[in-house]
């Protein structure tokens, strides 16, 4: 599974499951400033995941990596 680190801290990360292609965004505050964006989508804990690839949001993880890396070093979950 790649992942995104900064500072030695995985940040984001990408898997591809049996079910579905999953997006790690472990950064909590990130997660909770982009609730709206999220609501609708299947998410866990840390993760938004996507049953099928045309299903993918771009536009969203484009958002939620842009972000992230604004946010600067942070907590993650």
């Amino acid at each position: 599974m790649p992942a995104y680190e900064r500072n030695g801290v995985g940040e984001i990360a990408f898997a591809a499951q049996k079910r579905y292609i999953s997006f790690y965004l472990l950064r909590t505050e990130v997660r909770d400033a982009c609730a709206d964006r999220l609501a609708g989508h299947d998410t866990g804990k840390g993760c938004l995941r996507f049953r099928r690839p045309e299903q993918i949001d771009f536009d969203l993880l484009r958002e939620l990596l842009r972000a992230t890396a604004a946010a600067g070093p942070g907590p993650v979950c």
